[in-house]
């Protein structure tokens, strides 16, 4: 059990180092999350217009859910930042950010907290409530408290620390003409109106009975039209929907589809989705990567073999042809087909007969062909590497697959698809992207397209902690914030982020002590090895590095003879 009594909060340098203000691109981050500042008065005449549009009631419950969101979110930093302190120093992270985050001013009276137990007891002055404030000018003052966002706030943090249902409640508020408000927390049930308290967290709103019936409503058209889902393709992009309305609508055909585009855009779930939209979709699909197989046993795979047809053959094979019968053929990478090769595959297309290895004996075979491959197949004609009646001939239908970074919109629920995907392969619950991991995924170039991003998304999945979201450094490692300014101790906006060193005062201590540089690093080393007690993760948030890269730091410096402890 902890309790703390009134007395002055922590020092908020580690959340001031938490904001920063990218100046060149026109953002805020608050710890990867993006941040708006928005004038009281627009929040004020948004309040005013739900009042009179859907009620003071619909109105509170909505502002409520919407702190109480905030409070989770701002909840999830606590035991990061925090990691080493007290409970009572963890825990004030919440108030602290309320306060830097513009809200209200947050002075604790009582706090008693057992997160073994879920006990918890608090009591909160409240000053500068921008609730009460702008509730009070539009309305006057009034019989109930006011200040619904912040209290949601305070239970939704509270709540997502505790790991419990913690609810607040206003016992004195300026909005009633209070001198200030006040607040008390406790668990859900130990209050005796806590089904009145915990109606405004339901979301059994208009709003919230609008937003079910469109999602009854899609998935009905969902259930009209179910190719979609049917073929596991995700993409609301333009460049992507041009794909796939000529997919579907070469799928009830038999024509030859011919798959372009780049390494890693997902020319196999493509034509996978090709298969399952066509009349086909009850037989195999058979997928055959034409690079990956030497061109010896090439012929053999395609077509099958006869038993002594070549060394080692024992017994008679079929081919990939006789496998797909009644089905699709997909041939990947066909522009590595050797030359000999390609004249027998025109003559399988052209006839819909296979021979195998070693025999006389046409096959017949039923097969939908679908051929893809990352290569300029009409140079390859003009330079003599590909032959120009297959080409023709598998090239009367081409649908081009366009690269990730061309389908820019597509990459958030592509992410968010692959990461539940991989949270069930690895037995682990699915993270959330924060802010600044979903702007960098949008960002980068994407080189590896699809199959780049499932790679990044698995590592990240596998590395991820429970509720905590994945971080833009843990999906690109180094990468930062973009340059701008953070807040310093003063509440000024600093140049080059809160901590703004004093340059020629560090110059002039660099010169002093003769070790330059290097001995700047390993002082500053020791420090924050020091400061986090020897945990070497806490050690590297402080100084902005991922514990990888600071244990490879220190392990250097004990190389040259330093001591990081």
């Amino acid at each position: 059990m902890t309790t703390r009594k009134p007395s002055a909060y922590p020092s908020d340098a580690d959340l001031r180092r938490l904001i920063h203000f990218s100046t060149e691109d026109g953002r805020i981050w608050l710890a990867g999350q993006r941040m708006v500042l928005l004038h009281t008065a627009a929040l004020a005449a948004l309040r005013k217009e739900m009042i009179e549009n859907v009620g003071p009631a619909q109105t509170r419950r909505c502002f409520t859910r919407a702190g109480f969101a905030a409070g989770e979110r701002d909840a999830a930093l606590a035991r990061e930042i925090r990691g080493n302190a007290s409970l009572s120093d963890m825990f004030a992270v919440g108030p602290q950010l309320h306060m830097l985050e513009g809200a209200v001013r947050v002075t604790p009276l009582r706090f008693s907290a057992d997160p073994e137990t879920g006990a918890f007891d608090g009591e909160y002055d409240w000053e500068h409530s921008w609730e009460a404030e702008v509730h009070k000018h539009n309305y006057g003052l009034q019989a109930e408290p006011v200040c619904w966002m912040l209290i949601g706030y305070a239970s939704g943090y509270t709540s997502a620390f505790m790991g419990r249902t913690i609810l607040f409640k206003e016992t004195a508020c300026m909005g009633k003409g209070d001198a200030h408000c006040r607040i008390v927390g406790k668990p859900l049930e130990q209050w005796p109106d806590a089904d009145e308290l915990a109606s405004w967290f339901k979301p059994d709103s208009l709003l919230s009975t609008i937003e079910h019936l469109q999602t009854e409503v899609e998935t009905l058209r969902q259930e009209v039209m179910p190719d979609a889902d049917r073929t596991d393709l995700i993409g609301r992009s333009e460049a992507f929907r041009t794909a796939y309305e000529l997919l579907r609508t070469a799928a009830p055909t038999k024509v030859t589809v011919l798959l372009t585009g780049e390494t890693g855009v997902g020319k196999e779930r493509f034509a996978r989705a090709l298969h399952t939209l066509s009349p086909r979709a009850s037989e195999a699909f058979v997928a055959v990567n034409c690079a990956a197989i030497p061109h010896a046993l090439i012929e053999s795979e395609l077509f099958g073999a006869e038993k002594g047809a070549y060394t080692g053959s024992q017994a008679p094979r079929a081919g990939r042809f006789e496998r797909a019968d009644g089905g699709t053929l997909f041939l990947d990478e066909i522009g590595e087909l050797p030359m000999e090769l390609q004249a027998k595959l025109l003559r399988v297309i052209q006839e819909g007969e296979v021979e195998r290895l070693g025999s006389t004996q046409a096959r017949k075979v039923d097969v939908r062909l679908v051929a893809a491959t990352n290569q300029d197949l009409s140079r390859a004609v003009q330079e003599g590497r590909f032959r120009a009646d297959l080409f023709y001939r598998i090239n009367v239908y081409p649908v081009a697959i366009p690269a990730l970074r061309e389908r820019r919109d597509d990459i958030e629920p592509l992410a968010q698809a692959m990461l539940e995907r991989f949270a069930r392969m690895h037995g682990k619950p699915p993270p959330t992207l924060s802010d600044h991991a979903r702007d960098a995924l949008r960002g980068y170039a994407w080189p590896g397209n699809v199959r780049e991003l499932e790679n990044l998304i698995e590592r990240a999945v596998i590395l991820s902690k429970p509720n905590r979201p994945v971080e833009a450094r843990e999906l690109f490692p180094g990468m930062g914030l973009p340059v701008g300014a953070g807040v310093d101790q003063q509440g000024q906006i600093a140049e080059g982020g809160a901590a703004s060193f004093d340059c020629e005062a560090l110059l002039s201590q660099l010169q002093s002590s003769g070790e330059g540089l290097e001995g700047l690093e390993r002082a500053l080393l020791r420090e924050a090895v020091s400061q986090a007690s020897g945990n070497l993760s806490a050690a590297a948030r402080m100084l902005g590095l991922t514990r990888p890269q600071l244990s490879y730091r220190l392990s250097r410096d004990q190389d040259k003879g330093g001591d990081p402890s």
